[in-house]
This record gives C-alpha cells, structure tokens and sequence, in this order.
C-alpha cells in the first residue's frame, strides 16, 4: 500500500467528517430545545476533534488534508439545508439516518481499502464516535 493511497482514504474520510459537521451546523441552526441544541453542540466537538487527528495523521504521512467537505459534499449540504425538518423528532430522526449511513456504513466500506494499522484504527475511532452518537440520539427519542 502506497502513502499516496492512505492518504487519499484519509483524505475521504476527513471529506466525510466536514460534512458531518456542517451537518451538525443545521441541526443547530435548527433546534428550538436547548437541551437538543446542546447534544448537537457536543456532537460536532468530537466531530470536529475527529477532523484534526485525521488532518495530523494525513500531515504526518506527508499529504496535505482537505480543507472541506469537497465538491459532492458541498452539494450534499446544499440539499440537506434545504430539505431539513423542522420538528425535533423528525430532526434526530434524520441525523440518525445521516450518522448511520455516512458515519457508519459509508466509512466502514472506505477503511476496508489500503489502511496502515495506525491509520486503520484511528478510521475505526472516527466510526466509534459515529456509533456512539447514534445510540445516544436513539435514547432521545424514547
């Protein structure tokens, strides 16, 4: 496996992880309860800690890290902003759906490829963070 190679899944990842953020962004925006504004405050903290370790990981190997969500991710952005619910349940709900398949799912399939162990296990830390998340906002909705 080539450093060209991990730095570019890292570099997909951290892609990922900004739009994580900016998603976490509208949630924000968007929530009315403070209680709920404060987990998703909380949320993208560690999100966001997640971009810096992989940015420093990606320095380290050499690369330059990506400085945003990228040309798709800002797309994606766009219509999520547009098409944000409103109403708290339906706003975890979607963060939820959002967290499992990019957090989770999208990023699992990114970190079968050509990973170091160090960048491998610092990939299944960012997806760890994703999956606690998850429960966390499925106790909000019981």
């Amino acid at each position: 496996m080539s450093k060209e190679v991990i730095i570019e899944e890292l570099n997909t990842l951290l892609r990922g992880t900004y739009m994580g953020i900016r998603s976490f962004e509208h949630y924000i925006q968007k929530a009315e309860e403070n209680e709920l504004k404060k987990v998703f405050q909380s949320m993208q903290q560690e999100v966001k800690l997640n971009a810096q370790k992989l940015a420093v990981r990606i320095q380290n190997l050499g690369g330059v890290p990506a400085d945003g969500e990228g040309f798709s991710g800002s797309i994606h952005s766009f219509m999520h902003k547009a098409m944000h619910p409103d109403d708290t349940k339906e706003m975890i709900e979607d963060a939820l759906k959002s967290l499992d398949h990019y957090g989770v799912h999208y990023s699992e399939e990114l970190v079968r490829g050509d990973l170091d162990s160090e960048s491998r296990q610092l990939a299944e830390d960012v997806i760890d963070t994703s999956r606690r998340q998850i429960e966390q906002l499925k106790q909000l909705l019981h």
